[in-house]
Parts: structure tokens; sequence; C-alpha cells
């Protein structure tokens, strides 16, 4: 049986795919260098499709929080489905736009049970 938190992150990728777009999420593993070679391998790159809303931020929270530059955007991305979870590190691509996501990344997750990723995206 379901519990009501996983009941809520199907939910709320529904909600985020009827009302939203995909997204991009892409990590990119640098290759490691090897002394006996004097080389590294090509980086890896590796996307997933997500579900996501890209929002402005309020005139309040840029009041709030002064890590807030002009030009950043909220992207809320549903958990549910996801093969891995977003990093700061990452990269997400919204309408082909590439996004570098910068802290906080704020997982939203009660009882143990991820249900939404809210992430600050800068170009």
């Amino acid at each position: 049986m379901a519990t009501f938190y996983d009941e809520m992150a199907v939910m709320a990728l529904d909600m985020i795919t009827e009302f939203g777009q995909p997204v991009i999420i892409r990590a990119t593993t640098v290759g490691e260098y090897d002394p006996d070679t004097g080389s590294a391998p090509p980086d890896t790159v590796t996307d997933q499709t997500a579900q996501g809303i890209l929002l402005d931020f309020s005139g309040q929270e840029f009041q709030n929080n002064s890590l807030i530059k002009r030009g950043d955007k909220k992207l809320k991305i549903a958990a549910q489905d996801l093969a891995w979870a977003p990093e700061l590190l990452n990269k997400v691509i919204v309408q082909g736009r590439t996004w570098s996501i910068v802290p906080p990344l704020k997982e939203i997750n009660p009882a143990g049970t991820p249900i939404l990723y809210e992430l600050q995206v800068r170009s």
C-alpha cells in the first residue's frame, strides 16, 4: 500500500507534467588524470529528463534574500521517477537554455519520501 507521501509525490509529478515542461538535468563527470599516459579520458555527460516549472522570484524574495541576483529563476522539479537527485554541480536545460544551479538547493522530503526539488538557477 502506498503511503500518503508516495501519493503526494505522484500527484506533484502529475501536476507539474500538466502545467510545467520537460527539463534536462545534466551531470558531468570529469575524466580522472592518468599519470602513466599523461592524459585524462573525456568527460562523461549523463542527462535525465524531468518535469519542472520555471518561475520568477517575487519582489519579497529579493528583499529577504541577498543571494538572489537579477535574472535568477526558481525551478521546481518533481522528484517522482528521477533516476538521481539534482546536485549543485549539475546543469539544467530549460527551453534550450542552460542554467547553473546555485545554492540553496531544497529537497521537499517529508518522512523520507522526496516529493519536490526547488532550485535557484542562473544562466
